[in-house]
């Protein structure tokens, strides 16, 4: 069975199919060793939590975030965590803590993450628990999607002159 991408639930296949995108090394090497990983949006994420709190499947939908072996959860911090939703963090964050892999990515520094939960003891809470035994890898440099002009723009190719007819 081929590897699911973008959100859905991921194991090592037989036939050789590999995950790929944003985070596609660390499933890569999680799926391959036959781990379970999950790739989702931290506002993919949030919103699934949100709208089980209305149907009352918000423990099992929990469950889906807390038991694969690796969860990867893009751009935290985009946009302000609202309602419960630094709640919904941290019991993802206490759940999974020093019983899986959490990878988070995020265009925010550290430093600016305890705001998101809107309690500064939540954010402590969290922080300390996501910190804690952590690899912290901070990229700069120019974006990957969007260089710098000097970059995107190639020096013009010189023309190419066929000799006159005789």
């Amino acid at each position: 069975m081929p590897i699911k991408l973008r959100g859905a639930l991921t194991r090592a296949s037989s036939d050789g199919h590999q995950p790929v995108g944003a985070s596609g090394h660390q499933q890569r090497c999680a799926a391959t060793a036959g781990h379970a990983v999950l790739y989702v949006s931290a506002h993919d994420m949030l919103t699934q939590l949100r709208a089980s709190r209305a149907d009352n499947s918000y423990e099992r939908r929990l469950l889906r975030f807390t038991t694969p072996a690796l969860l990867i959860i893009d751009d935290l911090g985009l946009r302000p965590l609202t309602g419960e939703e630094g709640i919904d963090l941290y019991e993802i964050v206490r759940r999974r803590y020093e019983r899986a892999a959490t990878c988070i990515t995020s265009n925010r520094a550290l430093e600016e993450w305890p705001p998101l939960f809107g309690d500064a003891l939540l954010a402590s809470a969290a922080m300390d628990r996501l910190l804690h035994h952590s690899h912290v890898l901070t990229i700069e440099g120019d974006s990957y999607r969007n260089p710098p002009l000097a970059k995107r723009t190639r020096a013009p190719r010189a023309a190419l002159v066929e000799p006159a007819a005789r």
